[in-house]
């Protein structure tokens, strides 16, 4: 789901979603920082459900709202959408960016995976 069509707020309540995985209206008002009012959340719950990005079950006299996408496929979609919007559509330097950034604290065996990668995406010929 394009990540565009969300306000700031909106994101923020979809991140709490896509952390805790389901939530009341109530668990969500108090994952956030700053929150608005709790008829505030409820709007934005409903508006992010006619959107598409959530739905809701019934437990008893509440809703228990959850993300429609899987939290990896939502972060591969704004992770494209911030490649694409801050380092001109170009992997290489997003992920340039990544391993220069100092606080960046990469282990061997996450080098190795990335060393990995990069041979895979070269046998495929990408």
């Amino acid at each position: 789901m394009p990540v565009p069509s969300l306000s700031r707020r909106e994101r923020q309540v979809l991140d709490v979603l896509h952390r805790l995985g389901r939530a009341s209206a109530a668990d969500v008002r108090d994952a956030l920082a700053d929150p608005p009012s709790d008829s505030a959340v409820r709007t934005h719950l409903r508006i992010l459900e006619e959107k598409g990005h959530i739905r809701h079950e019934q437990d008893g006299p509440r809703y228990i709202y959850l993300p429609v996408q899987p939290r990896e496929e939502a972060g591969l979609s704004a992770l494209r959408h911030l490649t694409k919007t801050f380092f001109g559509d170009a992997p290489t330097r997003a992920v340039a960016a990544l391993l220069d950034d100092a606080s960046a604290d990469l282990s061997d065996a996450d080098l190795d995976r990335l060393d990995d990668l990069i041979q895979r995406a070269r046998a495929q010929g990408r």
